[in-house]
């Protein structure tokens, strides 16, 4: 069954040394990830009086969120694996990739680095805040919910086929850049929508400095779920017993 190849891990591995050094790396390069992105929002808005829900706002939106992804994987890729999301950490988890234990500091750290983010911008750009995420004009709740479901599973079985599949063989060295594009290619689709989000820091980083939570549950509840079902499907269907589960008695 699915159930055994996920790993709670022992307490000491959230202080473990190596474990610490990873949450870093995920801290930074989430920041950098929500930088990026979540600057472009306000740039766009800065130039254009608060045109971002243009189509061009949106094509801007998912190039810089496409590029900064890109680039915020690939500074951690080495060193974490970089996640920079906590719906991929929780998807890796599932399919027992990642211990618990790991997994909350990787999800702790990439919260943080989001709001560090948000923080610096605001003070970076004379009082900006970083738009909160929000569902779309006449879009109900549950259709914005099934909509980061969607994008987010996109988003983790393109992590598992490009980064995790120990079958990957050369396409691991473009895992980054279809990372990318699944990201801003759903960001062109959903954005207008559910706003795109696929990620919970990306999320809480601006509902936290703005202090906006309405129906902030959704940039949760939607892509766990996604990525826990993208998880499950392509470990225990594709991978199965090929996979190598990681050692969880290192720190014994």
């Amino acid at each position: 069954m699915p159930i055994r190849n996920i790993a709670v891990g022992r307490f000491e591995e959230a202080t473990h040394p190596g474990t610490l050094k990873q949450g870093l790396a995920e801290f930074i390069s989430t920041l950098v990830f929500v930088f990026a992105g979540s600057g472009s929002g306000i740039a766009f808005n800065q130039l254009t009086s608060n045109g971002a829900t243009t189509p061009a706002g949106l094509v801007a939106a998912a190039i810089a969120h496409a590029f900064g992804l890109f680039v915020a994987v690939s500074i951690a890729a080495n060193i974490s694996g970089g996640h920079v999301n906590p719906a991929v950490t929780f998807g890796l988890f599932v399919g027992g990739n990642i211990t618990l234990f790991r997994g909350l500091v990787y999800i702790i750290a990439q919260l943080l680095g989001s709001i560090v983010a948000c923080f610096l911008l605001e003070f970076a750009t004379a009082g900006w805040v970083a738009p909160a995420f929000s569902v779309g004009a006449d879009v109900g709740v549950l259709n914005a919910l099934v909509l980061e479901i969607v994008m987010t599973f996109g988003l983790v079985y393109t992590v598992y086929a490009t980064a995790v599949d120990p079958k990957k063989g050369s396409l691991g060295t473009i895992a980054p850049i279809a990372i990318g594009f699944i990201v801003g290619a759903n960001i062109l689709a959903g954005g207008p929508f559910s706003g795109a989000s696929m990620n919970p820091a990306v999320a809480f980083g601006p509902a936290v400095v703005g202090w906006s939570w309405a129906n902030h549950w959704i940039y949760w509840a939607g892509p766990l779920v996604g990525g826990g079902i993208a998880g499950v499907l392509y470990e225990f269907i594709f991978i199965s017993h090929t996979h190598e589960q990681l050692p969880t008695t290192e720190y014994n």
